[in-house]
């Protein structure tokens, strides 16, 4: 079953979670649900995009898509996707916009037993999903957030800088090549982003490394395409904000579904 043939309809037994996969670089047109739902990857990696930008959920995160958010898909790597859709009243605790949330060992246990298709009573199924619900709601947001910019100036200095990773430009260097004031493209990183230009550009890198991995790429080889001068120093910066080393991403991401 794709999600890509129904990406706005719940199950067809009237469950709210179920199971789909996706090839890799498969996607999903834009799409809303009446229902907010939890997105979670158990092998490969899902990106989630919107007009305000997109996220990145790895196999140790979960997405949050609120009730009648327009949004689309993709797939990075074989995906095994597991949703989970939620009452208004079940997400009160969750983030009022789309958002990427730290999974707990025990959640996504929880999320894999309630999207496998063996039998479960409604009371097992409402346990799990309050479950899924609680270790999700406390958990911190994760910064995977690649905004888009709406200023045309800064959305072109954005693609200039997306096109080549490998070439460490500076902020200097990016304002004199689009003819814009220093501390103005500074205050349009800021006003856009939330972030300033170095941090913008070490989470592109770290979600275009994301991708990379998820197809297969070595830890070396992505560390030069995204610009890292040395593996180690890719491995310092990736880990603290994926939460684990590009290896064991690499590792997760590209395993074998799960029945």
């Amino acid at each position: 079953m794709s999600i890509s043939s129904q990406p706005d309809k719940l199950s067809d037994d009237g469950r709210t979670e179920a199971a789909f996969r996706f090839a890799h670089a498969e996607t999903v047109p834009p799409h809303v649900h009446p229902l907010g739902h939890l997105v979670h990857a158990a092998t490969g990696v899902l990106s989630l995009i919107t007009d305000d930008g997109a996220w990145i959920a790895p196999p140790n995160r979960v997405a949050w898509v609120p009730a009648g958010a327009e949004h689309r898909h993709r797939a990075h790597g074989v995906t095994d996707m597991r949703v989970v859709y939620l009452s208004a009243e079940a997400a009160t605790g969750l983030p009022s916009g789309p958002a990427v949330l730290a999974v707990s060992s025990l959640a996504r246990e929880a999320l894999l037993a309630i999207t496998t298709p063996a039998p479960r009573s409604d009371v097992a199924r409402s346990h799990l999903r309050a479950v899924i619900v609680d270790e999700v709601a406390s958990a911190p947001e994760q910064p995977l957030h690649l905004p888009e910019p709406r200023d045309d100036r800064l959305r072109r200095v954005v693609r200039r800088v997306e096109r080549d990773l490998t070439e460490p430009v500076s902020l200097a260097g990016l304002a004199a090549w689009a003819g814009v004031g220093e501390r103005t493209l500074t205050r349009l990183f800021r006003q856009e982003t939330g972030m300033g230009y170095r941090q913008w550009r070490l989470q592109l890198r770290v979600h275009r490394a994301l991708v990379l991995l998820a197809g297969g790429r070595s830890v070396t080889e992505v560390a030069a395409a995204c610009g890292w001068a040395t593996t180690s120093q890719f491995i310092d910066q990736f880990s603290p904000l994926v939460g684990m080393t590009p290896g064991a991403y690499r590792r997760a991401a590209t395993a074998a579904p799960r029945d």
